[in-house]
């Protein structure tokens, strides 16, 4: 049943991609649409605020009839919102197109991976929701060095026809399976349970988000004032590599183990990767640190996920909605609070140190959630033994 979740993969795929693809050729696209850097950065921002709006507001509405026709609703609106961007005459249509994409992207993150664990069995869930992860991850590695290649080569616009001919290959691929789709928990999101776990689980990733991606927004610089500047390119696709391998290998541990004992090593790994880049030096250190810090950062969010949907998958679509934006939110946060110390005189070298604070949160959180993940067995203490005389 698992190959039934590849055609959501190759639409996280596709969000991957569109996520991270600009940031290689704003230069260009500023050029060509007679406008600063800065305005067009406006587009990421836009594309990120509607990504964490309409994936919490809109998914379990969209999700309320048949689960299979808001697959390719917010798939086509997706790949509407990119088609636009490509053929934006202007500043003006350029900004709405990464709205509508934005919307589009949040919807569909949280459709497809409640849809993907909805599909397998319960022993199939965790690689399920992994094998969605993998597509994120994946797209987002390639995002930025294919999308440089194919605007250097044809320009930024043959770059956004990218993103939406891989959107549009999972539309036909999803087309085709639509009667063979399950259904999926699609409570509107003011039906998200209030509980401590769901808000502690949300937070994590908000903090998870601004200790991984926010950190990684600085990688270059970092890697610069650390006197390893010429390690750069090496040391982005370790981390991307790291994360694809975490977020492929996550699943099986997840559907063997649970998400409990996950929870407390991941978190524990990213802070560790952290402290890594900031005491030590040497190549070879920080290839590895970033390696894993790629993987525990992706591989956290299928554990997350699994972690607060596996006794309420009537629930799952808001959830993860909430989940999702709460981590690109968090990337948003961590990029600006990054930028505020570097406006503040903090060196470069010392972000990672104050990346260790989110992340030492996230730990505690984590192993909260992961306790409570246990099952109850697991959990109550064992009686004393007796004494025998």
């Amino acid at each position: 049943m698992i190959r039934r979740v590849w055609p959501l993969v190759v639409a996280a795929t596709a969000l991957g991609i569109d996520a991270y693809v600009l940031a290689g050729v704003l230069p260009s696209i500023a050029t060509s649409l007679a406008t600063t850097v800065a305005m067009i950065g406006l587009g990421v921002t836009a594309f990120t605020a509607a990504y964490a709006i309409a994936g919490p507001l809109l998914s379990g509405r969209l999700t309320r009839g048949d689960t299979g026709r808001a697959l390719l609703v917010s798939l086509g609106v997706f790949n509407l919102g990119n088609l636009a961007t490509a053929l934006a005459p202007g500043i003006g249509v350029f900004l709405v197109s990464r709205v509508v994409a934005g919307a589009g992207r949040g919807v569909l993150t949280a459709v497809a991976t409640a849809t993907a664990a909805a599909l397998v069995a319960g022993h199939e869930r965790g690689r399920a929701m992994s094998m969605v992860t993998f597509g994120l991850s994946a797209g987002t590695v390639a995002g930025v060095p294919v999308g440089m290649l194919v605007g250097q080569s044809l320009g930024w616009r043959w770059t956004m026809a990218l993103v939406v001919a891989v959107g549009v290959l999972s539309m036909a691929a999803r087309a085709r399976t639509l009667p063979s789709l399950g259904t999926t928990g699609g409570a509107p999101a003011s039906g998200v349970p209030r509980s401590g776990r769901t808000s502690a689980g949300v937070l994590t990733a908000f903090l998870l988000g601004v200790a991984s991606l926010g950190l990684y927004t600085y990688l270059l610089p970092m890697a610069e004032a650390s006197g390893l500047g010429g390690w750069g390119f090496a040391l982005v696709w370790a981390w991307g590599v790291g994360g694809v391998i975490g977020s492929a290998l996550v699943g099986r541990p997840l559907d063997r183990h649970g998400p409990a004992p996950l929870l407390l090593v991941l978190p524990a790994l990213l802070a560790l990767s952290f402290a890594a880049v900031w005491v030590l030096s040497g190549s070879l250190v920080w290839l590895t640190a970033a390696a894993v810090w790629g993987a525990a950062g992706w591989a956290s969010v299928p554990t997350v996920q699994q972690a607060l949907t596996h006794d309420q998958s009537d629930r799952a679509m808001p959830i993860i909605a909430y989940q999702m934006a709460a981590m690109y939110l968090g990337s948003a946060a961590g990029a600006a609070l990054g930028s505020g110390l570097l406006s503040g005189g903090t060196p470069a070298t010392d972000l990672a140190g104050w990346a260790l604070v989110p992340a030492g949160a996230a730990v505690l959180l984590a192993g909260g959630i992961g306790v409570a993940a246990l099952p109850e067995r697991e959990r109550t203490p064992k009686p004393a033994a007796e004494c025998r005389v």
